[in-house]
């Protein structure tokens, strides 16, 4: 893999304006990267297309690289959101409808409500992603993994740490290797996806009832 650029974000939306103002430019985002793909992605055509003037844009994203690399924590960002509304804080699910939730969360790439990445975006990753980075999404997903099972009180005798993490590599390995590899059926109307997404929902439970 070439050198990534290290271009980053130059800084993170605190305030609700400051807030709008991003989500809007990560929307005009993937709408020119969907009918351009990452060549028509230019900080000006993202401006214009957001509304706003090409300096407004810079104080956030110097460059489009810098745009990608704040896009893709968005990603994370709202799945790690989505996880713990879902899958760690109700307490009027049992231990299979939580683990349910929580393996579709981590393993499907087409719900409704999550912001769109894609092949293309997992094929440009390195040219803003360190291993650093990938180590801090594995981290910040096992703590979700090992809360969501913390809350299934139901669940006895409940799962080691080792076996939590290993089925959290297959199921977001897993993820990013269909991303990869576009198995046949996943880009048009996604039925092998979610074929593969109900297998490892009873591969988890399968290894959780084996015990």
């Amino acid at each position: 893999m070439p050198a990534a650029p290290r271009s980053k974000p130059l800084k993170r939306p605190t305030q609700a304006r400051s807030k709008f103002t991003v989500q809007a430019i990560y929307d005009a985002f993937v709408r020119i990267w969907n009918a351009h793909g990452w060549e028509g992605v230019t900080t000006r055509a993202v401006a214009l297309e957001t509304g706003i003037a090409v300096g407004t844009l810079y104080d956030y994203f110097p460059d489009k690289e810098a745009l990608l690399s704040g896009y893709v924590r968005h990603c994370i960002e709202a799945l790690l959101a989505r996880i713990d509304t879902e899958a760690v804080v109700p307490t009027d699910i049992d231990w299979r409808e939580r683990v349910r939730r929580l393996v579709r969360l981590t393993c499907d790439t087409r719900l409704e409500g999550l912001p769109a990445f894609d092949h293309e975006m997992l094929m440009l990753e390195h040219r803003v992603a360190e291993p650093k980075h990938h180590r801090r999404v594995y981290d910040e997903l096992a703590e979700r993994w090992l809360r969501a099972f913390a809350a299934c009180t139901d669940l006895r005798p409940a799962p080691s740490p080792a076996t939590l993490h290993a089925l959290l590599t297959a199921a977001w390995g897993g993820r990013r290797y269909r991303l990869l590899v576009q198995p046949e059926g996943d880009k048009d109307d996604g039925s092998n996806s979610s074929s593969w997404v109900r297998e490892m929902e009873a591969m988890v439970m399968a290894r959780l009832q084996a015990r």
